[in-house]
């Protein structure tokens, strides 16, 4: 049997944390800021914790 691949997509976007949990950065940061407002920008900065009914599908995008 080969090797499971690890989805490149999601080995990009997603980082298990020391307690094992996923981290996840915020999205709608990258262009057109000027309409958003400072406090917008600035809590979309923040790492986020990926939700409890989409870690199953990560860790398998992960082979974790």
């Amino acid at each position: 049997m080969p090797k499971v691949k690890t989805k490149s997509g999601a080995k990009k976007r997603f980082k298990l944390t020391a307690s094992g949990k996923i981290k996840r950065k915020h999205a709608f940061k990258s262009h057109i800021l000027t309409k958003k407002s400072t406090k917008r920008k600035r809590n979309l900065t923040h790492i986020g914790q990926v939700d409890k009914s989409d870690v199953g599908r990560i860790k398998d995008m992960l082979n974790i």
